[in-house]
C-alpha cells in the first residue's frame, strides 16, 4: 500500500520553493529545478505533493512509458506487434531515481534473446522512460555518479533516450520535468550540472516561531489521520491544480516584449554570465509567472520576482555563503529594472 502523500498546499512558508515548482509545471521548457538546502526543509515532501497537482494525462492502458494515444511505439506488451490499447486518463508519473542506481535502471534494458527469437524489440523501461510526461526526481543529486549525470542531462536536453546493446537499438521519447535536490553539507554540485537546471532555490529552515509551531501542528495532524488531513486541504489543492492547468493552456499567448528581453540581456551581461541558458530560463520563468497570474504580458514585476530563481546558481559563489553573489545580483536587477524586487507575486501565483 502506497504511503499517504502530504498535501503540497499544506506546506508552511517556503514560497520560493513552492512557486518554482509551479513555474516549471506551467512551462517545462524552463529546464528543471534544483532545490539546495539542509535536510528536513521540506524538499522531498514538496516534490511528492507537487506531483499530485499535475494535470492528468491520456496514455494507452498498460503502457510503462505513457506513449501518446494513437501513436504506440511498440515497446511493451500492451502495444507491440501493432496493438492499440485503449487510452485511459492517468496521473502524470513521479519517478524517483535511487542513489546508487545502475545504468540499466536509468536508461532501460533490452532482452536480446527475445529480440532474436521473436523479432520484437523487447524493452524494459528504466527511470527515463517511466518518467516520460511526468516528473523525474533526483534526491541527493550532488552525490550522483558523473556518467549518470551525463545520461540524464542528455535525455533532458534532447527529450529522447537511446538504448543500444549488441547491435539492437531502441529510441523512445523521454520528456519530463527534472527536479533535483541536495544538501550542501554533503558535497557541491559540478558547475556544468548547475547550469543545466533552469531554476534553483536555496531552501532554508523557517526562522519564525509561529511558522515552526504551525509546521509541527500540521505534521502531527497529518500523521494522526492522513485521510482527514488531506480532505481538509482538498479544496485548496483543486484550486492550485486548476491554476497550473490554466497557465499551461495560456502560456503561448503571454507576450514577452522586446524591452523585457533587452532588460534580461543587460543584467546577464553586467553579471558576466557564461552562455545564454540563464537569460533564456529567466525569460521563460517570468512568462510562466505571468501565465499563473492570468496576465497577458510580462512586465518588470514578473522579471524582478524570478531573477534570483534563474540566475543565482549561475554566479560564482561559496555554496555555504552565497550572500555576496546574491547582493551583486540584487543590485544588477534593481538597477536594470528600476524595480526593487518582485513584491508578493510568487505568493499570488500560488493563489495566496
Amino acid at each position: 500500500m502506497a504511503s499517504p502523500i502530504y498535501p503540497f498546499v499544506a506546506i508552511v512558508g517556503q514560497t520560493a520553493l513552492r512557486a518554482s515548482l509551479c513555474l516549471v509545471a506551467a512551462d517545462p521548457r524552463i529546464g528543471g529545478l534544483l532545490l539546495f538546502g539542509r535536510r528536513g526543509t521540506s524538499k522531498s515532501t514538496a516534490v511528492r505533493g507537487f506531483a499530485e497537482l499535475l494535470p492528468e494525462i491520456e496514455a494507452p492502458e498498460g503502457c510503462p512509458i505513457q506513449c501518446l494515444p494513437g501513436e504506440p511505439l511498440g515497446l511493451c506488451r500492451a502495444c507491440e506487434n501493432g496493438g492499440r490499447p485503449r487510452p485511459a486518463r492517468v496521473r502524470a508519473p513521479l519517478v524517483t531515481l535511487p542513489l546508487g542506481a545502475a545504468e540499466d535502471s536509468v536508461t532501460g534494458s533490452l532482452d536480446i534473446g527475445r529480440a532474436l527469437a521473436e523479432g520484437v524489440r523487447a524493452f524494459e523501461a528504466g527511470c527515463l522512460g517511466r518518467a516520460h510526461r511526468g516528473v523525474l526526481y533526483i534526491d541527493e543529486v550532488n552525490l550522483l555518479e558523473d556518467h549518470l549525470v551525463d545520461l540524464l542531462l542528455d535525455a533532458a536536453a534532447s527529450g529522447t533516450n537511446v538504448v543500444e546493446r549488441e547491435g539492437v537499438s531502441v529510441t523512445h521519447p523521454a520528456s519530463f520535468l527534472l527536479v533535483g535536490s541536495g544538501n550542501p553539507q554533503e558535497g557541491e554540485i559540478r558547475p556544468q550540472l548547475l547550469d543545466r537546471f533552469g531554476l534553483s532555490v536555496r531552501v532554508e529552515t523557517l526562522a519564525r516561531e509561529d511558522d515552526r509551531v504551525e509546521v509541527a501542528r500540521r505534521r502531527i495532524a497529518f500523521d494522526q489521520d492522513p485521510g482527514a488531513f488531506d480532505l481538509s486541504w482538498r479544496g485548496r489543492s483543486a484550486e492550485l491544480r486548476e491554476r497550473i492547468a490554466a497557465a499551461r493552456a495560456r502560456i503561448e499567448k503571454v507576450a514577452l516584449p522586446d524591452s523585457g528581453l533587452s532588460t534580461v540581456a543587460r543584467v546577464a551581461a553586467r553579471l558576466a554570465l557564461e552562455g545564454h541558458r540563464g537569460e533564456i530560463a529567466w525569460a521563460r520563468a517570468a512568462r510562466a509567472l505571468a501565465a499563473l497570474l492570468g496576465e497577458a504580458e510580462v512586465g518588470l514585476p514578473h522579471l524582478a520576482a524570478t531573477a534570483a530563481l534563474a540566475l543565482a546558481h549561475r554566479l560564482p559563489q561559496d555554496v555555504l555563503d552565497p550572500q555576496p553573489a546574491l547582493d551583486r545580483l540584487a543590485e544588477a536587477v534593481e538597477e536594470a529594472l528600476a524595480f526593487p524586487g518582485g513584491g508578493d507575486l510568487l505568493s499570488r501565483s500560488l493563489g495566496e
